[in-house]
């Protein structure tokens, strides 16, 4: 189920509170990949919007999550959203909300301050076409009880696995990946982190050879 945000967010002046975001406004850093190696941390979603205007996001699960407090039982609903723009960028969050609307927009915001830039590569040995289109090499992400691994798969094999991994690694630009999984397959949220985590150890110097 594909939202719009333009479709959630209110329009409104964007006044910059951190240093990233003044930096932003002024257009002294005009790029994701100067605000990702200034060192500040994204705390602003409208920096992503500034700099990554094409990002797409994708709902993939909404959840009804209910507690028992002194003055009853609370019902909230959980949207758990991916963003990316199917090249190299990807952010993944939660919302929360007693609306299902607001819970969306809280998980599109979070997802953007989540974003991360990972390595894509060829690193198949079946194929060595030496573009772009898989990751660089193994790696494993895990969340909760879920447990991902994703392994460098030649071109033309696409992306076999589960709704919620495949999603993920779409809109962070993979287009051919062996994936392993395990775990309790019921749970969109832990298998779609541990993706995440997994993409993240693509960028880490572990991976270099």
């Amino acid at each position: 189920m594909s939202i719009e945000v333009d479709e959630l967010e209110h329009e409104e002046v964007w006044v910059p509170k951190t240093r990233l975001g003044r930096l932003v406004l002024e257009g002294k850093i005009t790029s994701i990949e100067e605000a990702l190696a200034s060192g500040f941390p994204i705390k602003e979603p409208q920096i992503v919007d500034a700099l990554l205007p094409d990002l797409v996001d994708e709902v993939l699960d909404i959840n009804m999550v209910q507690r028992m407090t002194d003055s009853g039982r609370r019902i909230k609903f959980r949207a758990v959203v991916v963003i990316g723009n199917g090249d190299g960028y990807v952010g993944l969050a939660g919302g929360k909300d007693v609306q299902v609307g607001p819970a969306i927009r809280k998980a599109i915001d979070a997802a953007k301050l989540n974003l991360i830039q990972i390595r894509r590569g060829c690193g198949s040995w079946e194929c060595g076409c030496g573009l772009p289109h898989t990751v660089p090499f193994e790696v494993k992400g895990k969340a909760g009880s879920a447990t991902v691994v994703l392994k460098p798969a030649p071109r033309g094999l696409g992306i076999a696995s589960g709704e919620a991994i495949k999603k993920v690694l779409e809109l962070a630009g993979i287009k051919d990946v062996w994936t392993f999984s395990r775990g309790e397959t019921r749970t969109t949220l832990n298998f779609a982190k541990a993706t995440y985590a997994a993409l993240k150890q693509t960028a880490t110097i572990r991976g270099l050879r």
